[in-house]
């Protein structure tokens, strides 16, 4: 079950106060469980006061040094992994404005070196035609759509930009079904896969497609996105999920080699993207 985020940011305050209690008991300072977990004593400092937010392997490493009992140990592993979980729903993104979302996005595609996109649904916005654009935004909003929406796919076409910064790597991997989805207009669904094509194209993209027929021995659950090995998020029907352990990272990044894989890559999956552009053509005549 998500978590709602007063309950997140009760647990992050009472993980920091755990710690800053455990450590207090033990009688060493701060300076010294700091040598001993080979962390600065500032990362420590800053745990403790709940200005950073610690991995489950930095608890781990704070608890082994202090030689907390087991039973302890664990139920504060439990509760640093609730602490890495964010969970926001998409009613509170539509109150905020859909171009809020944008600017996050934007934000954490500044903040990364490598991005992969696993798309079993539909292509993500840094790939969008703007036509695609406004079919898959406008059905979400509520309050004054056409201003809302235009925001929205205005910040989305700025956020592509970034595809242009060659110090970056972007991996998209998609299904079969999510090129030929028609989630927009013919017309808008025939650009859309020649756009994609033509992105695949750039130096530091790599566009991979697993066409149906194929097997592969995992199921396509959900859209969800790796930034660099630091942190997924997951998109659901309600929401989106951000998680941060680095066990759930790694886990992620093998599901998406696996996929990738059995995927069609380079020119090969360039000319799949073009074969779906003219199928869609086809059907306009």
């Amino acid at each position: 079950m998500p978590i709602e985020p007063e309950t997140q940011a009760r647990e992050r305050k009472d993980l920091a106060e755990a710690l800053r209690g455990l450590r207090h008991a033990s009688g060493l300072s701060g300076e010294r469980l700091a040598l001993r977990c080979n962390m600065s004593q500032t990362k420590i400092s800053r745990i403790e006061t709940g200005r950073v937010l610690p991995t489950v392997i930095d608890v781990e490493r704070i608890l082994k040094a202090l030689a907390v009992p087991d039973e302890v140990a664990d139920e504060l592993l439990r509760l640093t992994r609730r602490a890495n979980v964010d969970y926001a729903s998409w009613r509170a993104h539509a109150r905020v404005g859909l171009h809020h979302k944008q600017a996050e996005l934007k934000s954490l595609e500044s903040s990364s070196r490598v991005m992969r996109h696993f798309l079993p649904a539909i292509p993500t916005g840094l790939l969008h035609v703007r036509e695609y654009a406004f079919a898959t935004l406008s059905p979400t909003v509520t309050n004054d759509p056409a201003r809302d929406v235009a925001r929205a796919v205005q910040a989305r076409m700025d956020r592509q930009a970034v595809l242009d910064d060659t110090s970056r790597s972007f991996w998209f991997l998609m299904t079969e079904q999510a090129v030929k989805w028609q989630r927009a207009s013919i017309e808008a669904m025939a650009a859309q896969c020649s756009h994609m094509a033509e992105v695949n194209r750039k130096s530091n993209v790599e566009v991979g497609i697993v066409p149906q027929g194929v097997h592969v021995p995992g199921t396509p659950m959900n859209i969800f996105v790796i930034y660099d090995d630091r942190l997924v998020t997951i998109e659901l029907f309600s929401g989106e999920v951000a998680l941060r352990d680095p066990r759930d990272v790694n886990h992620h990044l093998s599901l998406f080699e696996l996929f990738w894989s059995r995927a069609l890559t380079g020119d090969d999956a360039s000319a799949f993207l073009e074969r779906a552009a003219s199928g869609f053509m086809r059907q306009r005549n």
